[in-house]
């Protein structure tokens, strides 16, 4: 059976076979043809086995690798350890591991083929908590055409951080994407309300490189009355979502979940207990979201790049 490994008894027992055939013709039949008629083997097979056994006796008769001596064309163990890293510490499937790869390694391999070498090592499935979910309703995906059409703002809470006192201190990310570059802006807050919410507008505002049209909020407390007529003051329109449709805010969301996966994750069992120092380490992963990270719904793009496309369009 062809890719099947076999145990050294049944190798013995194989050989030992292919022996007994060889001495048929030899010693019973007297004819090779009859011996191969009798055993259902061709002439071929059986001057092969007879070749082998005059060269290297019983041992020669053992199956064989059928893998060739040379592969030429075999994926390096380097580009193989790149594969791991990225599939073990970030999840990544094959799609964003071969963005990677082109853009930080200039190593051109086939979705196809990273998905054959994470499949031969056993690791093609995702942890449960990392799978996609299925959803009974498709939702089509769409896209502002201008930069700063549209902005999307939501909260992530943090998980509460338990300092060497014993209090729980609790942190707040805000955060807004642009709808049509996916470029972010990131800032941590220990407060969570209205007053927060103005003053993380007032800092995104400084940060994005054109003007906003519109926000979109949901119906949180933090974007009520007050933050609403802020931004309407500066000339910015401001909607809300529907009440329990979270996937019309979706470029927001999804971004939060890239932010626990790649970001959060790895600060896991780190206790940083200052918002300033929270926010420079914030900082760096906003850098690296907007300038270097390619982004599968942007072509491979990083948000950056897709903004100078805009601006040249």
């Amino acid at each position: 059976m062809a890719g099947r490994v076999w145990s050294e008894k049944e190798l013995d027992r194989r050989s030992l076979r292919r022996l007994s055939i060889l001495r048929h013709a030899e010693e019973i039949s007297g004819s090779v043809a009859a011996t191969c008629r009798y055993y259902g083997i061709s002439r071929n097979v059986f001057y092969t086995w007879k070749r082998r056994y005059d060269q290297g006796g019983l041992d020669a008769l053992r199956d064989r690798s059928s893998a060739p001596h040379r592969m030429p064309n075999a994926t390096s163990t380097e580009v193989v350890g790149k594969i791991i890293h990225l599939r073990q510490h970030y999840h990544f499937g094959p799609n964003k591991i071969q963005m990677y790869l082109k853009r930080y390694h200039d190593i051109e391999i086939s979705t196809s083929g990273i998905w054959r070498i994470l499949k031969r090592l056993d690791m093609n499935r995702l942890p449960a908590s990392q799978r996609h979910k299925r959803t009974a309703t498709k939702w089509k995906r769409y896209e502002k055409q201008q930069p700063g059409h549209a902005l999307q703002v939501d909260v992530k809470f943090i998980e509460p951080v338990t300092t060497p006192e014993g209090r729980r201190k609790k942190y707040y990310q805000y955060t807004a994407i642009d709808d049509c570059t996916r470029l972010r802006v990131l800032r941590i807050y220990d407060k969570h309300d209205q007053k927060t919410a103005i003053a993380f507008m007032d800092y995104v505002l400084t940060r994005l490189p054109f003007q906003v049209e519109r926000v979109q909020t949901d119906n949180g407390a933090e974007f009520q009355s007050g933050f609403h007529w802020h931004l309407l003051d500066q000339g910015i329109n401001h909607v809300y979502i529907r009440p329990a449709t979270p996937r019309l805010n979706g470029k927001v969301e999804r971004s939060h979940r890239i932010d626990s996966e790649e970001f959060y994750r790895l600060l896991d069992g780190v206790m940083i207990d200052d918002t300033g120092l929270f926010n420079d380490k914030l900082q760096e992963w906003e850098n690296y979201y907007n300038y270097q990270r390619p982004h599968g719904a942007l072509g491979g793009q990083t948000p950056y790049e897709r903004l100078k496309q805009k601006a040249k369009a």
